[in-house]
């Protein structure tokens, strides 16, 4: 096997590994969403607009966060110059 072969054989495992966890995290995430909306009934639960403000901006912001992590790791070998 060349080196070549070693390397598509490498990103092709590392591939199949990333679509394995993210289908299970995102899954999850969206598993847990579910679970929040189900507070939104409000004969089960007292809650503000605030309240409502609140939850979702802190969800926003931490999608915002993550969001950037996955764009910036394509562009993260930046160099320093004067």
């Amino acid at each position: 096997m060349n080196e070549e072969e070693k390397k598509e054989r490498i990103k092709a495992r590392n591939r199949e590994r990333f679509v394995r966890i993210v289908e299970n995290r995102v899954n999850k995430i969206l598993g847990d969403l579910e679970s929040l909306g189900n507070c939104s009934n409000r004969r089960n639960y007292e809650y503000t607009n605030e309240d409502v403000k609140k939850i979702f901006t802190e969800i926003e912001e931490k999608v915002k966060e993550i969001r950037s992590m996955f764009q910036e790791s394509s562009t993260s070998k930046k160099r320093f110059k004067l």
